[in-house]
């Protein structure tokens, strides 16, 4: 791994060993970044302010083995990435504005692509991780994580019907909140249903009223105007001197009829006036039939009136015309039948509420029996870490015990509280000694013992759930002599199966590493580097010496730093 412009290191290289590389160094100078890097390229957050000052970009990149066919290799492929000979080159750029880049194989991928594969990669410990392992529910997922597929399997069912169940239950309680309201509303639509029904609008019948309204109300001058009409096309009985335009058109075209034989544009002229003769026929005709059909009658017009004001009167409630009243009539009554389904739709709801419940209850106690028959095994086998970890009187325990709650769902016999991970509540319990009562590891558990519980917590997964890397920050904190040298040999029999990398201030810790690297900071006058080295011989026994007793040369020290090196090179 290679590592520029990133807090206090300028430009550093960083070779982990196949099997377990302790990175050791001074206080400050600079072994937490080796941690933030290999974070970056798992692709952690991104923090501007980790971008050395004066440079425009911190730069991480690193080549990590991914066995063939496996999901990481399968993931990188997927996101294009390019794998030489099962090394996949990753890279994190990091700019000083907070822009940041990710890389995987030669390919411009995005952060969470490195983070999908850090699943796969790389377990990554330190301070954080011990405690949350404080927490109820980071206890709870590491039994689940343990169990594996006994406790997936009916997690996986128990979560489709929690989901389910909350859905149905909310639809419940909000129909039945809103019962008043849909009472309310149900009857404001009955009302105008009823008073449309009553008055029984035709489509367009407001327009044909308006139009015969409009007629009848100005019948007289109608009728006179339609009299002087005819009267001026087919002439007046009364008035025999009068001339008609009937009488003057029939003279104008038998005065054409005479002489068209001696000019054809004549008799196209003569045959027009023909059809002008019959047209005024025709409107002369229907001009007498209007003034006999038009009806004055009062009555009549005093109905359509009141049929009139009627259809106002819904128009002003329901629509801006007939038809808008028509469409709002049609589109209430299906709303109607909508809320007088409602209390049918409650009823399955709630048919359907207790179906599912019954299925959780059943789904919860599969997972509560996965997950006692888990925890007894789980325990049993971080028990037997501490042993090897320098607590051989330590026990380990699960409490896996529910909350009874009148409004949950019933399980082996009691009704007891759900949530969306099942009815248990989980707690990793620890006795650190015979006639010690079993205490949460968040009460009864000092800073040491937390360190290692976790560290034994670790290794069991990595029997039952393997990951190629394991990182830890630190995860000694707490902890010194015999304890301390317990855990170096419990890393380096870890390490026989998987890469391990441990940042420690520990030299029982360092002494059992295959490789180990050290951080050191040197001042130029103008900038701070980091460099990162490989310690081999002397180097390594100094550094073990400076760490043991804060100084390199001496000779008592680098006795005990030997010693150290000799017992872990015979443990090996």
């Amino acid at each position: 791994m290679r590592i520029r412009s990133l807090g206090v290191i300028d430009d550093a290289v960083v070779e982990l060993s196949p099997g377990f590389t302790a990175v050791t160094g001074e206080t400050g100078a600079g072994k937490t970044m080796v941690v933030t890097s290999l974070g970056l390229l798992l692709g952690g957050r991104a923090d501007p302010a980790l971008v050395r000052i004066g440079a425009k970009a911190a730069v991480v990149e690193g080549r990590v083995r991914v066995p063939a066919g496996s999901p990481a290799a399968l993931r990188a492929e997927e996101a294009g990435a390019e794998l030489e000979d099962g090394t996949l080159l990753v890279s994190r750029t990091v700019s000083a504005e907070g822009r940041s880049r990710a890389h995987l194989g030669g390919r411009s991928v995005p952060v969470g692509v490195l983070s999908e594969l850090a699943d796969e990669l790389v377990a990554v410990h330190g301070q954080t991780d011990q405690q949350g392992l404080l927490r109820a529910a980071r206890q709870r997922e590491a039994l689940d994580r343990y169990a594996g597929a006994a406790v997936a399997g009916p997690h996986t069912g128990y979560a489709a019907a929690y989901r389910r169940l909350r859905a149905v239950s909310a639809e419940v309680e909000e129909l039945t909140t809103r019962a008043r309201e849909r009472a309310q509303e149900a009857d404001l639509l009955r009302f105008g249903l009823d008073e449309i029904a009553a008055v029984e609008p035709r489509p367009g019948e407001d327009v044909e009223l308006a139009a015969e309204a409009e007629r009848l109300g100005h019948a007289e001058a109608l009728a006179s105007a339609a009299s002087v009409a005819h009267a001026a096309l087919a002439g007046n009985p009364e008035d025999l001197e009068a001339v008609d335009a009937t009488t003057l058109v029939a003279g104008a075209g038998r005065a054409l009829d005479a002489v068209r034989s001696h000019d054809q544009s004549l008799a196209t002229l003569a045959d027009r006036m023909g059809e002008i003769s019959i047209l005024l026929g025709d409107v002369a005709g229907e001009l007498a039939g209007y003034a006999d059909d038009l009806d004055a009658d009062p009555l009549r017009l005093a109905a359509v009136e009141e049929r009139r004001a009627a259809l106002t009167g819904l128009t002003r409630k329901y629509g801006a015309d007939i038809a808008a009243v028509l469409a709002w009539a049609e589109e209430s009554a299906a709303r109607l039948t909508e809320l007088d389904g409602d209390d049918e739709r409650i009823g399955e709801l709630t048919a359907e509420r207790d179906t599912l419940r019954g299925e959780l209850a059943g789904l919860a106690q599969a997972l509560t029996d996965a997950r006692t028959e888990a925890a007894d095994r789980f325990a049993d086998a971080v028990t037997e870490e501490l042993a090897s970890l320098a607590m051989p009187h330590a026990r380990v325990s699960f409490s896996v015990r529910q909350t009874e709650d009148p409004e949950g769902v019933e399980v082996g016999g009691r009704t007891v509280a759900y949530g969306p991970h099942g009815v248990d509540e989980v707690e990793l319990l620890l006795a650190p000694h015979p006639g010690a009562p079993p205490r949460p590891i968040a009460k009864g558990a000092s800073g040491g013992e937390l360190s290692r519980v976790m560290l034994a917590v670790e290794v069991v997964f990595a029997g039952t759930d393997p990951v190629p890397t394991y990182l830890f920050d630190e995860v000694d904190a707490g902890v010194g002599g015999r304890a301390a040298v317990e855990i170096g040999r419990r890393l380096a029999k870890l390490a026989r199966s998987a890469q391990v990398v441990v940042v420690t201030h520990l030299p029982q810790v360092a002494a059992f590493a295959d490789r180990q690297l050290l951080v050191e900071k040197t001042d130029d006058g103008s900038v701070t580097r980091s460099g990162v080295t490989v310690l081999e011989g002397e180097d390594r026994v100094r550094e073990l010496s400076r760490m043991l007793a804060g100084q390199e040369d001496s000779e008592t020290a680098r006795a005990h730093a030997e010693e150290l090196l000799a017992a872990a090179r015979a443990d090996a």
